[in-house]
């Protein structure tokens, strides 16, 4: 039986475009059945229509708290009969209560080499702190942000020519080869 995932985003969905592609030349056996976005602008949801995805735009309501957000989501997602969450470039904190709905089930891809650099502006800490090497990891999510059960990393050398700009360039097309590769292992 085919895995049901949904992909989770709220940027330009490049992960997702990467997913996509090797769906559509089946050499990745999972039915994207789903793709949610917390942003209504996200150039992700327009590569989600182009390839017939079914999409949900879910906005933070004014004066909402995560855990309603979050059981609003939960609610959103009932019927789906999901195998698999995989977040990519979704830029909200999940509550524990989501998490753990979901445990095991959710996974994220992290542009650092965890537990190096978890949150925010991962390849400017890498270069500012002389790392030689850099990369990225996907783990599975727990209530702790970037910390749970690490899956699989991918890794490159930092060069000498390399800025914030160049680094992150090379990191995402690592991410573009090790995603799709750990979802189908996972699933498989």
């Amino acid at each position: 039986m085919t895995a049901n995932i949904a992909v989770f985003i709220s940027g330009s969905g490049t992960n997702l475009q990467a997913i996509i592609d090797k769906v559509q030349a089946r050499e990745l056996d999972v039915n994207l059945r789903l793709v949610v976005s917390d942003k209504l602008n996200a150039y992700g949801l327009v590569r989600a229509h182009d390839a017939g995805i079914e999409t949900v735009v879910q906005e933070k309501v004014k004066g909402e708290s995560r855990s309603e957000y979050d059981a609003r989501l939960l609610g959103t997602l009932i019927g789906y009969d999901l195998d698999l969450i995989v977040l990519s470039g979704f830029m909200r904190i999940l509550t524990p209560e989501f998490v753990n709905h979901y445990a095991g089930k959710i996974i994220n891809i992290h542009p650092s080499l965890l537990p190096k650099y978890p949150g925010l502006d991962t390849h400017r800490r890498a270069i500012e702190a002389g790392d030689k090497e850099h990369g990225t990891t996907v783990h599975f999510v727990t209530a702790e942000l970037d910390a749970g059960p690490i899956i699989a990393q991918s890794r490159l050398q930092i060069q000498a020519g390399d800025d914030e700009e160049s680094l992150k360039k090379r990191v995402q097309e690592l991410e573009y080869d090790l995603y799709w590769r750990v979802i189908s292992e996972l699933v498989g």
